[in-house]
């Protein structure tokens, strides 16, 4: 298990850094806490030294008891300097919550105070997690600093949307849920995420450009009502963060997504499944990656009305339905060699990973992420999920099989991670391939993709 530095800041939402503490340490982390002085008029310091069984830290000039080891370490003999040797012993450094006078320190390198020293000496990964004020989450100032410190390696927790502390205020600025907190720490401990001075370790995604859509489409019947369905674009904005920190440059179309995503990906949002086949036109000859997450209609009504349809005056109603452009499979009939698409297929019982096999096969890319839908607890609009991910491959026979690789209920976030490291090994085998067939080698065994090979007129 990893040992977590939690820096906590002033704001209401301190409260939930009990709850995270309480989720870490009974995940089996071990968890050491340094808070701001103003956070101390939220939560005080024996909350965080009972749960975690470790002193807290303040200031820069107090003696840390434990001299910078971590619950279950041995204590150094020397006595260390506190900010320098709790960040020394950490595998990550999380800031929760994250007001905006501290996002403002720690984008512009100040070391006021213990938590912004910790995070300037860090050499771990740093997770930030936004809470304030909507209007302060919004404000540009904001904004550019959350910016800056992902560009630094900082992985950011997109705050919430719902009620906030003064009374009757509603908007973003929620802290992240304790239980989303963990989720994304552990997936950043699992992914080998950037360190808090901008150190990327090799296998990071610089360069690679990736296109991931999310949501649901909705197809108009009148001006007010549609045809669409349930997906909230969780899976979608997932994978997006999970790209992004691995230094990938992400554009994310959004089909009526209702949840905030990162400054620091790019971002498209649009409502029909002929918008989503315009959008993906345009962003997918320049990508890498494409990762289809988005639930894209089947059908649309055929004349959509401009206004109300109204009920007055009717004993029924009867919609004509015409089918929607396949976009995955048009992307896939255009991609250029090097590109690596991954789509997902939203099945229901029994046969939905032999379902997906199909559905590979059909659309001619180079995996698919199945998810039975028909359980409650994972899938539309759930924190987690459960997938077997299929990737292609072909026999020296050019029969095409698909290898598959289960991926236990888990986070979002976690779920995501496993996606990414299966686009991983995709991409390292089309690399090898493509270096193999420029030395002139032939593979005894292997013959090319299917979606590469040679195509011939039917």
């Amino acid at each position: 298990m990893a040992r977590i530095l939690l820096g906590v800041s002033g704001g209401i939402a301190a409260y939930k850094a009990l709850e995270f503490v309480r989720l870490a340490t009974e995940a089996g982390h071990a968890v050491r806490v340094v808070q701001t002085p103003n956070s101390r008029r939220f939560v005080g310091e024996a909350s965080f030294a009972a749960l975690t069984g470790a002193p807290v830290l303040v200031s820069e000039f107090e003696r840390d008891p434990a001299r910078g080891a971590f619950p279950g370490d041995e204590s150094p003999a020397h006595e260390p300097l506190s900010h320098l040797q709790l960040v020394a012993n950490a595998d990550l450094f999380l800031v929760a919550p994250a007001s905006a006078n501290t996002i403002a320190k720690l984008a512009t390198g100040l070391a006021e105070d213990l938590l912004s020293s910790c995070a300037l000496a860090a050499t771990c990964p740093l997770i930030v997690a936004p809470a304030m004020n909507n209007h302060m989450y919004e404000h540009a100032a904001t904004r550019a600093n959350l910016q800056t410190l992902h560009e630094r390696g900082a992985r950011i927790v997109d705050p919430g949307t719902g009620r906030l502390a003064s009374k009757g205020e509603q908007g973003v600025g929620r802290l992240a849920e304790p239980a989303e907190l963990l989720a994304a720490c552990e997936a950043a401990l699992a992914a080998g995420e950037p360190s808090a001075n901008g150190h990327r370790p090799r296998g990071e995604w610089e360069g690679v450009r990736v296109l991931v859509t999310a949501g649901g489409t909705r197809e108009p019947i009148d001006s007010v009502r549609f045809l669409g369905n349930s997906s909230s674009g969780r899976m979608g904005l997932a994978l997006a963060e999970a790209a992004a920190a691995r230094g990938a440059q992400v554009t994310l179309i959004a089909a009526n997504v209702a949840l905030p995503s990162s400054p620091t990906i790019a971002r498209r949002d649009i409502r029909t499944a002929a918008e989503l086949d315009a959008a993906c036109r345009e962003e997918f000859p320049a990508t890498d990656v494409l990762l289809m997450a988005a639930a894209v209609a089947d059908f649309r009504p055929a004349s959509p009305l401009a206004e109300k349809i109204k009920k007055e005056g009717r004993e029924g109603l009867t919609l004509e339905l015409e089918p929607t452009v396949d976009v995955l499979a048009t992307l896939a009939a255009q991609r250029r060699p090097g590109q690596t698409l991954v789509g997902f297929a939203a099945e229901h019982g029994e046969r939905a990973v032999e379902l997906g096999r199909e559905k590979l096969a059909r659309k001619g890319i180079d995996a698919i992420v199945v998810n039975d839908i028909s359980r409650a607890d994972i899938g539309f609009d759930a924190d987690a999920n459960e997938v077997t991910i299929l990737t292609a491959t072909a026999t020296a026979t050019a029969t095409a099989t698909a290898r598959a690789q289960d991926v236990s209920r888990a986070p979002k976030e976690e779920v995501a991670c496993a996606v990414l490291d299966a686009v991983d090994t995709l991409r390292s085998a089309k690399a090898s391939r493509d270096e193999r067939d420029s030395s002139g080698e032939s593979p005894p065994t292997e013959a090319p993709h299917p979606a590469e090979a040679p195509r011939t007129a039917s």
